[in-house]
C-alpha cells in the first residue's frame, strides 16, 4: 500500500526536476555546520517559507550521505485529533522524487508501545512529515522510513518511542516543527528567540504549547537528548517574514541539530 503525495503542487513543485532543483538550491544556501547530527529539529511549511531554513540544517547530513541507512521521522497532527503516535499501515511513502519504504523492523520494535499504533488516517493530509522527504531523497537516496503521526500525547511516551529507535549512525531522528504562528513580526522574533534558547539548553519547561506546532515531539527529543547527554545546536532561525511573506503576521521556523558526544 502506497501513501500517495498530498501536498505535491502547493508546498512544494510537483514535477520532478523542478522538485529536485528546488531542494538543491535550498540545500546550497546558509553556513555549512561541521555537527554530524544524530537528530534535528526542521520546519514544515511550503518551502518558499520555510525551505531555506530545513536546506540549512540538512546540508549537515553531507558527510554521512552513505552512512544514514534509516529515519525516524516524527510530526504533529493538523488535521485528525487522536491519542498517542500514530505508524502508517502504507508500506511505502511517495513523492514526485519516488518512494521510500516503511522500515518494518523498526515499526516491530515499538508497535508493541501502548503509545504507539497504527492508521493511515492521521497520514493521509499530513503535510509536517511529507515536506521533509524530498530533502531526504535528494540527500540520502536510498534509505528506509518509520513516519510517525503524534496526536495527544507526552514527552515521556515519545522519549521511550525514540529511546527504543535510537540505534547508532545508522539511524537519523527527524522531528519537524514550525514555531510560533501568526504573530507581527517583532512579536514572534522575540518568543522565538526565547523558544530557540530552552531548545538549545534543553530546557522543556520553557516552551509552551503555543510556541511551536511541534511540540510535544520536541519536548520528547529533548528529554531523551538530557537522558543521552546529546547536544543541540541552533543552526538558522528565521520567519517568513524573512523569507517569503509579509510582516503583519508571520510563521517562525528554526532548525537544529542535535549531536552525540564522543565517548
Amino acid at each position: 500500500m502506497i501513501r500517495e503525495p498530498a501536498v505535491a503542487g502547493t508546498f512544494y513543485p510537483t514535477g520532478k526536476k523542478q522538485l529536485s532543483d528546488a531542494v538543491r538550491h535550498y540545500l546550497e544556501q546558509g553556513e555549512h555546520s561541521t555537527t554530524r547530527p544524530k537528530a534535528m529539529i526542521v520546519p514544515h511549511a511550503g518551502y518558499i517559507y520555510s525551505g531555506p531554513i530545513a536546506g540549512s540544517a540538512y546540508r549537515a547530513l553531507y558527510p554521512l550521505q552513505t552512512t544514514i541507512k534509516r529515519v525516524i521521522l516524527l510530526g504533529p497532527s493538523h488535521h485528525v485529533a487522536f491519542h498517542g503516535l500514530a505508524a502508517p499501515q502504507a508500506t511505502r511513502f511517495k513523492t514526485p522524487l519516488g518512494e521510500v519504504p516503511v522500515d518494518q523492523e523498526a515499526l516491530q520494535q515499538v508497535i508493541q508501545l501502548p503509545q504507539l499504533g497504527q492508521h493511515d488516517e492521521p497520514h493521509r493530509q499530513e503535510h509536517s512529515l511529507e515536506v521533509q522527504l524530498p530533502f531526504l531523497q535528494e540527500l540520502l537516496g536510498t534509505f528506509s522510513l518509520l513516519p510517525l503521526v503524534v496526536g495527544q500525547s507526552d514527552a515521556k511516551s515519545i522519549a521511550e518511542v525514540l529511546d527504543q529507535l535510537w540505534g547508532g549512525t545508522e539511524t537519523l531522528i527527524v522531528v519537524s516543527s514550525d514555531l510560533s504562528h501568526y504573530l507581527p513580526y517583532e512579536e514572534a522574533v522575540q518568543m522565538d528567540r526565547a523558544t530557540s534558547n530552552a531548545i538549545v539548553q534543553l530546557d522543556s519547561a520553557a516552551i509552551p504549547q503555543q510556541s511551536a506546532c511541534g511540540q510535544l515531539p520536541i519536548l520528547g527529543l529533548l528529554q531523551l537528548a538530557r537522558e543521552r547527554g546529546v547536544e543541540a545546536e541552533l543552526i538558522d532561525l528565521r520567519n517568513s517574514g524573512d523569507t517569503a511573506g509579509d510582516k503583519q503576521r508571520v510563521v517562525g521556523y528554526g532548525a537544529y541539530l542535535f549531536a552525540e558526544q564522543a565517548a
